[in-house]
């Protein structure tokens, strides 16, 4: 007679992003300039991600495929915090 083992696999919720975190604009880094003024991609842009379905990344970690008008949504407060961290001027803030 064998007995099974179950294997659980633990689920990791991140407290960052639990809760409304949907029901918020976030802080997407698109690219940025080096001293020459070239522009280099940091990934997909919000605008690339609306038209062509393409996946973003926020600042706080955030994935998601962009459709709704940020400007209708708080700022997320994770994104703030890291953007103002990096002496960044912060929208909404």
């Amino acid at each position: 007679m064998t007995t099974a083992d179950p294997t659980l696999v633990p689920h990791h919720t991140d407290p960052l992003l639990d809760g409304d975190h949907e029901r918020m604009a976030h802080i997407v880094l698109e690219g940025w300039r080096p001293d020459k003024g070239d522009y280099v991609a940091a990934g997909p842009s919000v605008v690339e991600g609306i038209v062509n379905g393409t996946a973003v990344k926020a600042l706080c970690g955030k994935i998601w495929i962009p459709g709704r008008d940020p400007k209708r949504y708080p700022v997320c407060p994770t994104c703030k915090e890291i953007a103002a961290g990096l002496g960044w001027k912060v929208p909404g803030g």
